[in-house]
């Protein structure tokens, strides 16, 4: 489920769908280690996720800051500007078959 914790992402989607991972909304992740609450809302879902058997993915993550956060709370994957900006299709081609990403993916430590 995309963009979780607005607009239109309900709870009861969650019951609805079959859904594989939950995808944390920019503006809860831009304020990672910064603002309490936002953070303790990230936590709170992360550890949803988990309750659910969910991978969860953080989105618009743009500092070690906040990845190193993410890691703490033991989130699945990362993606944001601090692994690539936008890339066109055959660019984001060319650098799959390279295997050029180091951390890009699984945030594993």
């Amino acid at each position: 489920m995309d963009d979780f914790g607005t607009g239109y992402s309900s709870l009861a989607y969650l019951n609805r769908f079959p859904f594989d991972a939950l995808k944390i909304d920019r503006s809860f992740v831009e304020a990672l280690g910064v603002e309490q609450e936002r953070t303790a809302i990230v936590e709170a879902v992360i550890g949803m996720a988990r309750a659910l058997s969910l991978d969860v993915i953080a989105e618009g993550v743009e500092s070690r800051v906040q990845l190193s956060e993410l890691q703490r709370l033991d989130c699945d994957y990362a993606q944001g500007h601090l692994f690539s900006r936008p890339l066109a299709p055959e660019k984001m081609t060319a650098l799959l078959r390279e295997g050029s990403f180091e951390l890009l993916g699984d945030l594993a430590r």
